[in-house]
């Protein structure tokens, strides 16, 4: 299973992507995958385990996260 977050805007993909990875998540954007609809196009995938930790991370920021998705492979 691999978690996803979407965005309404890019600068926020590009946000969380950017906090994330200094925290020392592993994530990564990627295109919204055709079953989930999202205004910018793109997604972050990040480790499900760490869930609570990176929407704690993104709400001390002020990043807004659309939607989270748990997909299966």
């Amino acid at each position: 299973m691999k978690c996803l977050a979407t965005f309404d805007v890019t600068s926020m993909a590009l946000m969380f992507e950017k906090q994330c990875r200094r925290a020392g998540f592993d994530v990564r954007i990627i295109p919204v995958p055709r079953q989930i609809s999202a205004s910018c196009g793109l997604a972050c995938s990040y480790p499900c385990d760490r869930e609570n930790e990176i929407i704690r991370l993104c709400e001390k920021g002020g990043i807004e996260i659309s939607e989270t998705h748990h997909m299966t492979d």
